[in-house]
């Protein structure tokens, strides 16, 4: 497959992503592959550690590809949609559970599917350009890919506000809000990347990673976590109104684009994970229910009509007043039944 150069070297399996005029966005067949390469390595004693970069300077994975998600949706046939979600899903895990290092090289734009391959690993490095975010609120869908966990787990009100602004983290940001560990100057990586493969030793990250670059997240989070710890999106919006100052007027603006259903329920997610002992599993099996449903009764194919075939940016959004009923969030993210998220081919 010519968008991904999945091989061997040394004592490493090397998956990089080579779709770099696409910005690296993920297809279906992409997905299959890294799966696929994660199952045959997982018992071979010659690959000690999983690399996982990407060709060009642009990004490490913009994304999933939804081109054919949204071709098919649009004429009713929800299947491959289910499909794509449901296996990439399953990879996601994979990598999260993986019995191996894993080490991500995440340069420039890391974005919604980039995080689901990229941001689960043991070794997950930054440099001065990387930019890794969750938007999928601006195009009808919830920040999903296993990345609802990262954002319980961030620190204080930051996965409220990371995962419906859809704010971009530099190196130093990803690194406070739990999704990277380590900056290393960009400069080193192909050096580190030979090292790693070389000798199969990932305690050579640590030691050629430097201190974490100062973050403009830490500065807001007073700020976040005052206005972002609502029980609900609308009392997260009802806090912004009220305060009226330039912060609260900036993240107006960032949730604005946003499908009032996807935000709604990116933050009901987020208080269940944090409620429980949460689990990468959980976290899939939650963020499924909504991508199930997604299509038949969500936003997203207004969302991507609007923001990526028409490209007019004028979605016309489901509750655009902005009021979304409790029974509408309940009903996107009700237990499946026989239609769940199952990791039967991990067991």
């Amino acid at each position: 497959m010519t968008d991904i150069n999945i091989r061997i070297e040394g004592r490493a399996g090397r998956i990089t992503l080579t779709r770099e005029k696409a910005l690296n966005a993920l297809s279906y067949d992409m997905c299959m592959a890294i799966d696929g390469a994660l199952k045959d390595w997982a018992d071979n004693d010659s690959v000690a550690v999983v690399i996982l970069d990407a060709a060009g300077q642009k990004a490490f994975c913009a994304g999933g590809d939804i081109a054919e998600l949204y071709e098919t949706g649009r004429t009713g046939d929800f299947a491959y949609g289910r499909k794509f979600w449901r296996d990439e899903y399953r990879m996601n895990a994979r990598i999260f559970e993986y019995p191996k290092p894993v080490v991500s090289f995440l340069q420039g734009f890391t974005m919604g599917g980039g995080v689901g391959i990229g941001c689960h690993g043991t070794h997950r490095i930054v440099g001065d350009s990387s930019k890794i975010s969750m938007p999928e609120c601006a195009i009808g869908l919830v920040p999903d890919v296993g990345g609802s966990l990262l954002l319980a787990l961030a620190p204080g009100r930051l996965g409220e506000y990371l995962g419906t602004t859809g704010y971009r983290m530099r190196a130093g940001d990803a690194i406070l809000a739990g999704f990277a560990d380590h900056f290393i100057p960009e400069a080193s990586w192909p050096d580190l990347m030979a090292e790693l493969a070389r000798t199969g030793d990932v305690a050579l990250v640590a030691e050629a990673a430097g201190p974490a670059p100062d973050s403009a997240l830490a500065a807001l989070q007073p700020d976040i976590d005052a206005c972002f710890a609502g029980e609900t999106a609308g009392d997260i919006l009802t806090l912004l109104r009220q305060r009226g100052d330039e912060f609260s007027d900036v993240c107006l603006t960032s949730l604005s684009p946003g499908a009032p259903l996807s935000i709604a329920a990116t933050v009901e997610m987020i208080h269940r994970l944090r409620s429980t002992t949460a689990t990468m599993r959980a976290a899939l099996d939650l963020e499924y229910r909504f991508t199930y449903r997604a299509m038949e009764h969500g936003d997203i194919l207004e969302g991507v009509r609007a923001l990526i075939v028409d490209k007019d940016k004028s979605p016309k959004w489901q509750y655009a007043d902005g009021i979304v009923p409790g029974v509408a969030v309940s009903q996107m993210l009700m237990p499946l039944g026989a239609d769940a998220l199952t990791f039967e081919e991990e067991e």
